[in-house]
């Protein structure tokens, strides 16, 4: 209950959390009925730029709850794949936050993709797809899939649709969408995982605390929240997913290149639309799950999350923040995660 939480100010949150390497020392004075106002404005002030997830749950409609069974299989299912290896599930794994852990993903007959595998989980919530936004929807990233040649590795929609048709998945088709013509086809293909991955939302401890929860946050997490806004970062990490409805230049103040070590400079969007004001921009990433997602950047060049947020704030933000400061924006970002949905697996 509050009445036993520490004072909490807005104003001290941040030397609060600065005791020790991230340890918290606070006063023994109990919270006053009329001191619980600094916790209210800092929610009020967080629901600006954030709102809480909505809790996961299955499709109600009959129809739509075909297109989501059909869809989790084709999720897990690996003959879709020229080599009968990968799935979308291998690059979407649970214990790494719905990405896979890798640098960059690996595809069909182990061919390594040129971006770090983004997470699955809410990315319902996103306005694009993939790290340079070529893909406006759930529906046209999974449509697609089959045919990219690092991914599944198909030559056309003929062979990943006779694949489909082998695996025996004709008369799921037929009934999840008896008015399409035909119904196997990659369009709806697509419509089915994206009806299944529209499911995956993975609210946590922080939404707990946008719907008024105040024991939902320790006082190091919301020291890193108060600063997490403070600092620029919720101008672009913003909404429900942190993340994921904008893009942006990365290296805004110098060359993100430098701070991560990167071995080649990537164009970002610039090599999907060969527009100069594309060149270095990409989709801002959600934070959601952040802390499992690890390596992080569009190359995977950064493994840990502490270094992940000094990188972002030199070379997006120009600042160089204290020891202390950065390790309770990690404690915040750690407070982002949350478990994946039961059917989150092969039926």
């Amino acid at each position: 209950m509050i009445a036993s939480r520490t004072v909490l100010r807005c104003t001290t949150l941040l030397l609060w959390a600065a005791c020790g390497d991230g340890d918290v020392n606070t006063p023994d004075t109990p919270v006053s009925e009329s001191m619980m106002d600094p916790i209210a404005a800092l929610r009020t002030r967080a629901a600006l730029s954030f709102e809480p997830l909505a809790p996961a749950a299955l499709p109600a409609d009959a129809n739509e709850r075909k297109r989501f069974d059909l869809g989790r299989a084709l999720f897990f299912e690996r003959r879709v794949a020229a080599d009968g290896q990968v799935s979308c599930g291998t690059c979407h794994l649970r214990e790494f936050g719905g990405a896979d852990g890798l640098a960059t993903a690996l595809g069909v007959s182990g061919r390594k993709n040129p971006r770090n595998a983004p997470t699955v989980f809410n990315a319902m919530l996103q306005t694009s797809q993939h790290w340079h936004a070529d893909r406006t929807s759930l529906v046209e990233q999974a449509s697609r899939s089959p045919l990219g040649m690092n991914s599944f590795g198909n030559k056309d929609e003929a062979e990943a649709i006779g694949r489909l048709r082998d695996a025996g998945y004709q008369k799921a088709f037929d009934e999840a969408f008896p008015d399409a013509t035909p119904p196997l086809s990659l369009a709806s293909f697509g419509a089915a995982l994206a009806s299944f991955e529209q499911t995956l939302s993975t609210p946590g401890r922080f939404d707990a605390f946008l719907k008024g929860d105040d024991d939902a946050l320790d006082n190091q997490e919301l020291a890193g929240l108060e600063l997490f806004m403070d600092s620029g970062c919720a101008d672009c990490h913003s909404g429900p997913g942190l993340g994921g409805r904008q893009l942006a230049k990365f290296g805004l103040r110098e060359p993100y290149e430098q701070e991560t070590g990167s071995a080649t400079v990537d164009q970002g969007r610039f090599e999907a639309t060969q527009q100069e004001a594309d060149r270095f921009v990409f989709k801002v990433p959600m934070l959601r799950n952040v802390a499992e997602t690890g390596p992080y950047f569009h190359d995977g060049y950064v493994i840990g999350l502490e270094q992940a947020v000094r990188v972002m704030l030199k070379v997006q933000l120009g600042k160089q923040l204290r020891d202390y400061e950065v390790k309770n924006i990690v404690a915040f970002l750690k407070a982002l995660s949350g478990d994946a949905p039961d059917w989150y697996s092969a039926p």
